[in-house]
């Protein structure tokens, strides 16, 4: 399962919003399995991302696009990919169903907006899917997402996009399979290990330096288990190695795509 991931937004670009769904997205989609081969980030720029979906889909098993949806005229991204596959854009009628519901009820629990503020929506601009497509809704947020071939559309909203991604989650398992040793050797002592290993074995490895006190990481991959199994054993007895293994760093994964001026994200 070889997968692109596209994010969408001018704010990502200009360093507004920093871009953490496409490391939530690239790990969450290698835990079962399968290989992100690309990630780029592209304007809000409908000609620019129907480009791109174009090309991928073609190359990749799937591809993901996040951001750009939603109801303002900067959110183009699923035109762009009805443009992308040659399909009109067309209203999904329970889509539409379950949106006017959802706006009932916004009006229903927040009257002082309802008052203050004109929140008359499109409705069905914000329904119109690619002809065919599945459309991707959950009770997270408002813009519906879609999968339509093996393009996946979500939003970019950090919380939004995660609860949708669960939707398809199961198609994109894959055979790919990872162990991780640590080491304090520098990663400039280690260039020979690296080479034997990868003679020795059908796996790839990659080597990530450590800083200060947390040692380096040696990941090795592939998509034979016993291969990476014996790879690992071969580094541990040639390569020094930390006895208790130090866990990733959970960092920044609450603050997906959060800054001050906007907590929710893209």
């Amino acid at each position: 399962m070889q997968v692109a991931i596209l994010t969408v937004g001018d704010e990502l670009l200009a360093g507004d919003t920093v871009n953490t769904n496409a490391a939530w997205l690239a790990e969450e989609i290698h835990d079962r399995g399968g290989s992100v081969r690309r990630i780029m980030t592209v304007p809000d720029e409908a000609e620019v991302i129907a480009h791109r979906v174009r090309e991928w889909r073609e190359t990749f098993d799937a591809v993901v696009v996040t951001g750009g949806l939603g109801g303002t005229p900067d959110d183009v991204t699923m035109d762009a990919v009805s443009m992308a596959l040659d399909r009109n854009a067309v209203v999904d009628s329970k889509t539409r169903e379950r949106l006017e519901e959802k706006a009932r009820q916004f009006a229903a629990d927040n009257p002082e907006l309802t008052d203050k503020y004109d929140l008359e929506l499109d409705l069905n601009e914000a329904a119109e899917l690619p002809a065919g497509g599945q459309p991707l809704v959950t009770d997270a947020g408002w813009a519906p997402g879609c999968a339509v071939e093996n393009v996946y559309v979500f939003p970019g909203i950090p919380r939004e996009m995660k609860a949708m991604f669960e939707l398809v989650a199961d198609e994109f398992d894959g055979a790919v399979v990872s162990e991780t040793i640590h080491t304090p050797a520098p990663e400039g002592a280690l260039g020979s290990v690296l080479s034997a290993v990868r003679e020795r074995f059908d796996v790839a490895v990659g080597s990530y330096p450590g800083r200060g006190d947390t040692p380096g990481r040696l990941k090795v991959t592939s998509t034979d288990a016993e291969e990476v199994s014996a790879a690992v054993a071969w580094l541990r007895n040639n390569v020094e190695v930390v006895v208790e293994e130090i866990e990733p760093t959970e960092s920044g994964r609450e603050n997906d795509g959060v800054d001050v001026a906007n907590p929710d994200g893209q």
